[in-house]
């Protein structure tokens, strides 16, 4: 059963900076400092939100509370409130509050562990900042970034016959992609993305969110050339139209790895040692190969086949999903939706995969879902290679993978004001789903 606002709204009251944070041993009791969050390098200088805990910290480390103004959304194992600070009104934050008996009763308390440890883990720009949890004997808080533009779900179905044009797919899918390499540089398998689960903040960018299904493991990060990695086809001169029967490759010529011209020509060529045969290319890939799951989880439409047939997964199901969720963007609909959920998994597991006619697709868009959703994981795009394999795709040619952040997003959010008191009625009655 889950709590009404009101209970929360006098339960947050409570609830003050002698927080905790979830250790090694998965204890909820280990005791907690402001400074462990806010040490992260990346941590955005004059950042409203964090501005606003350090003075609340400073006026009084219990922080007086918060106030709730709304609830935003709900999940399996919590529900996320608008809340501001109540001794520094003005900021607002998106409060994840999980009851703790309830966890206990339905054996979720590791799930909630396991969201809360990768969020103190997360330093990214298209990833959450956890600015604080808090703790009272009922509620367990966590207190993360507001993101006022919905979800990708509901952006997705307010547009002209319910989907992107290419630009905004690539925007959004790229975005994505950055993300979700991050997470398996930590050995963290993400297994539930789909656009419920993508927020769009206040400046147009994306934010996964939702950890509780991740799956956790260890990934060493690897320098590998196109001739030691045997699935990397040779550079072609048309990177336009690739014929995917026509090769068992995993990923794409590597155009990003080395230029087109030398910046630096020498007066007398020398001899150097090469890592592989002469005019390989090197990469670096840091996949969770060693993850491994027999757990059913995720979203039916969005549902690997390995998942479906037991057979055991790891990281491939990440980019699987990418797949699917590029197919959806494209044509407002999943790829193999049936009747009903048994129809659905049945469809993923022996359905071939079948393009509409409508809109017309470029035959680059077509590649690369289709390499994304190939039903054997040891042969589907990014299984080996990772995001390394898919940035290469020309589906992604032109996109400036290190300056993806000042790029200028399809959409953005109507401005909010944050004033001192933050009422009601600032925030309209949409529909924005956080887990």
């Amino acid at each position: 059963m889950q709590p009404c606002v009101d209970d929360v709204a006098d339960e947050l009251d409570a609830l003050s900076f002698e927080s905790t944070v979830t250790t090694a041993s998965g204890n909820w009791a280990a005791p907690a400092s402001l400074a462990l969050s806010s040490t992260k390098p990346h941590m955005k200088s004059g950042d409203l939100c964090w501005d606003a805990i350090r003075r609340a910290r400073s006026a009084d480390p219990s922080l007086g509370g918060l106030r709730v103004i709304r609830q935003l959304g709900s999940g399996d194992i919590g529900n996320v409130y608008l809340v501001e600070l109540k001794c520094a009104g003005g900021c607002v934050f998106a409060a994840k509050v999980m009851d703790k008996k309830e966890l206990e009763g339905r054996d979720k308390e590791r799930r909630a562990r396991t969201e809360r440890g990768i969020l103190e883990l997360l330093d990214h720009p298209f990833l959450p900042t956890l600015y604080a949890t808090l703790d009272s004997p009922r509620w367990c808080c966590l207190l993360t970034e507001f993101c006022p533009g919905g979800d990708l779900h509901i952006l997705r179905e307010r547009q002209p016959e319910k989907r992107f044009d290419a630009a905004a797919v690539r925007f959004y899918a790229s975005e994505v992609v950055v993300a979700l390499e991050y997470l398996h540089m930590l050995g963290i398998v993400y297994r539930d993305l789909k656009p419920e689960n993508i927020l769009v903040r206040a400046d147009g960018h994306i934010m996964l969110t939702d950890f509780d299904l991740c799956l956790s493991s260890t990934s060493m990060a690897q320098i590998v050339s196109d001739h030691q990695h045997k699935q990397i086809p040779p550079l072609s001169s048309d990177r336009g139209s690739i014929d995917p029967s026509s090769t068992n490759s995993d990923c794409m010529p590597p155009s990003c790895i080395a230029p087109a011209v030398s910046w630096f020509r020498p007066k007398r060529k020398r001899r150097r040692n090469r890592p592989g045969p002469r005019g390989s290319q090197l990469a670096i890939v840091a996949e969770p190969m060693d993850a491994r799951s027999m757990s059913f989880v995720g979203t039916y439409e969005y549902l690997a086949p390995e998942i479906i047939l037991g057979e055991g997964h790891g990281s491939a199901v990440d980019w699987w999903t990418l797949g699917i969720f590029i197919f959806e963007f494209f044509y407002g609909v999943t790829p193999f939706k049936g009747t009903d959920q048994e129809h659905t998994l049945a469809n993923i597991v022996a359905r071939a995969l079948e393009f509409p006619k409508k809109p017309p697709l470029a035959e680059p868009a077509k590649d690369l879902i289709t390499r994304l959703l190939i039903k054997d994981p040891k042969k589907r795009m990014g299984s080996t290679m990772g995001a390394t394999a898919i940035k290469r795709h020309p589906f992604f040619d032109g996109v400036n993978w290190v300056l993806l952040r000042g790029v200028t997003p399809p959409f953005l959010p109507r401005r909010m004001a944050y004033q001192t008191s933050v009422a009601r009625d600032d925030f309209p009655d949409v529909s924005i789903e956080y887990y």
